[in-house]
């Protein structure tokens, strides 16, 4: 039995999914049925109701995380778990969308009559009441590794104009930029000294607000439709 071989418990799930990720096809099995209550507890979380195996946001959520267990790697993630949940997330955001986008395709053929107008506006803004839910509490998942919380860069946020537009200017341009977005993200901080030859702000000021433009590159480049548009409207066009 393969419990009896390790007495930690992280070590087992570690050895498990290096199992998995070679091919053992056992090894996956187990690790799936192993966190089928997790799984289940995370679909119903971001769906804000019950889930179970008989619905499609369970196979999607099964699905996501296979996916994680595939592309996971212990030395550049935190915990399985934490890493399964961020896929989990988006891909049954992506499933909600794709429905949301199916309904208002039949919602458009039966719109003969106003009161369907409304309906659909009513569900829609709901969804996006939803997705923009499940964004922000995703994107508090992807600041983790960062050690960042959103109490936090309340406090951290510039309190002039001015001084937000710049910084939202030069999160920007970092997010623009492969190898600068390839550095935060392997190494969790910024190539001040790279990123200073490029942008009109001078090493002091990018000391001071590091830890709010690292929040806000995670922002622009993560899949966070509602809650970026936020950050680019405060910016130039």
């Amino acid at each position: 039995m393969r419990f009896a071989l390790f007495s930690n418990k992280d070590n087992h799930e570690l050895h498990l999914v290096q199992q998995a990720k070679a091919g053992d096809e056992q090894a996956l099995h187990d690790l799936l049925v192993l966190h089928t209550p997790y799984i289940k507890k995370t679909a119903s979380f971001i769906c804000k109701r019950t889930i179970d195996e008989h619905d499609e946001e369970f196979s999607v959520a099964y699905q996501a995380f296979h996916e994680a267990v595939e592309n996971y790697n212990p030395e550049a993630t935190a915990k399985l778990t934490t890493f399964a949940h961020l896929i989990i997330k988006r891909r049954i955001i992506d499933f909600i969308r794709k429905e949301q986008r199916h309904t208002n395709q039949v919602a458009g053929e039966a719109a003969d009559i106003e009161l369907n107008h409304q309906a659909v506006s009513v569900y829609t803004e709901h969804q996006l009441r939803m997705q923009r839910q499940e964004e922000i509490a995703s994107y508090q998942m992807a600041l983790f590794p960062y050690h960042l919380t959103f109490e936090e860069l309340t406090k951290l946020a510039p309190k002039h104009e001015d001084s937000r537009r710049t910084i939202i200017e030069v999160a920007r341009i970092i997010a623009d930029t492969p190898d600068f977005v390839h550095h935060l993200e392997t190494k969790q901080t910024l190539p001040l000294k790279e990123i200073e030859d490029v942008v009109e702000v001078s090493r002091k000021t990018l000391e001071r607000h590091r830890k709010y433009v690292i929040a806000l590159v995670v922002l622009l480049t993560g899949d966070y439709p509602t809650i970026q548009k936020i950050v680019k409207g405060g910016t130039r066009k």
